[in-house]
Parts: structure tokens; C-alpha cells; sequence
């Protein structure tokens, strides 16, 4: 049993009754029960740090778990194919005021088994190329997604109607889907 007074407690006590609460206070710290520590108890034998050696059979505690087998499935090459959707932008027989740059989007799918890298190109197959290298990359794309194709032409200088067709080829240099178009009306 632990008992405390602060000093500020003390200070009302007369003085008699202050020598009273200190001895008080000693005698209970003195008679309250003291703590019993415990005694450490070293080991009384050394645990083996080896396998000691016997004649009795040790039953098996592991168990394979037989697992299943992945054999690749091989189904030839994939296929390449590119499906138009609509134009984005720019549809056919819009007419553009002369040399202004066009921004031509076409929304399409990759409706073949290949997935489109960097090695897949689009190329210029007719009409005007309007002011566009014949051969650009073709926007990479998964197998089975869509795509957004994009070429930023500048029109022609001249009155009329322009056309230019666009078609998707594989690494292997053959082309394959539909062909993409752009028809355009320059006024005078």
C-alpha cells in the first residue's frame, strides 16, 4: 500500500499532527509486504544441437502434390486485320478552305489476332497525298481494340474534289483490312 501527501496538503496539518502523518506514513511502507523476486533457474540440461542418430523409421511428413503440366498450344501465326468504324473528323465531301491543314481521324478496330507494333505501317495507296510522307507508322494497338488513326494533311491550293486512300500493312509488307479515305471539296 503506497500513501502520499504533496506538500501542499501538509501545509494546513499543525504541526503535531505532522510528525503524527509522517510516522504514520513510514510505518505502513514499513509493515506493507515486500516483493518476493523470483529466482532464475539455469537449465538442467543442454538441448542437442545435432541429429542424434537412430534405428527407428522416421515417418515421412512431406507429400508431393503433383502439378499440372503447361503445354503451349500452338495455333500458327496470328492474322492481321484493321476494320473501319466511322471518320472522327473530317467526313467525306467536306469542303475545306484551300491550304488549310486538316486534321483527319478515322475510328477503327483491330479486328485481326496480331497485336500492332511499330513495325506496322500505313501507307499511301491513291490520290493526293496532300503534302504527307507516303508512309507512316500505324497507331499501335492490341488485338481485338480500337483505334484512333490521325493524319494532319494540308489542302490542295486549287478548286475541286480530292480524294486520298490509305492502307494498313504488316511487318511482312502485305496489306491488310479496309482501306481508309478522305474526300475533300476545295471552293474556288
Amino acid at each position: 500500500m503506497t500513501l502520499w501527501f504533496n506538500q501542499d496538503m501538509l501545509r494546513f496539518l499543525p504541526r503535531p499532527y505532522l510528525l503524527l502523518v509522517s510516522l504514520s506514513l513510514i510505518l505502513a511502507q514499513a509493515c506493507s509486504p515486500q516483493a518476493t523476486p523470483t529466482s532464475f533457474r539455469p537449465p538442467t540440461q543442454v538441448l542437442p544441437t545435432q541429429i542424434i542418430p537412430t534405428d527407428t523409421a522416421i515417418p515421412v511428413i512431406f507429400t508431393a502434390i503433383p502439378t499440372a503440366t503447361l503445354t503451349p498450344t500452338l495455333t500458327g501465326p496470328c492474322t492481321s486485320n484493321l476494320t473501319f468504324i466511322e471518320d472522327i473528323t473530317i467526313p467525306d465531301d467536306t469542303t475545306v478552305v484551300a491550304g488549310a491543314a486538316m486534321d483527319k481521324q478515322w475510328l477503327v478496330s483491330n479486328s485481326g489476332t496480331c497485336n500492332w507494333d511499330s513495325s506496322y505501317r500505313l501507307k499511301w495507296i491513291g490520290g493526293e497525298t496532300f503534302g504527307v510522307s507516303s508512309e507512316l507508322p500505324l497507331f499501335p494497338a492490341r488485338a481485338g481494340t480500337q483505334a484512333m488513326l490521325q493524319i494532319v494533311f494540308t489542302a490542295p491550293t486549287v478548286a475541286g474534289t480530292f480524294e486520298s486512300a490509305w492502307q494498313a500493312y504488316g511487318p511482312d509488307g502485305i496489306a491488310f483490312g479496309d482501306p481508309v479515305f478522305l474526300r475533300i471539296n476545295i471552293s474556288p
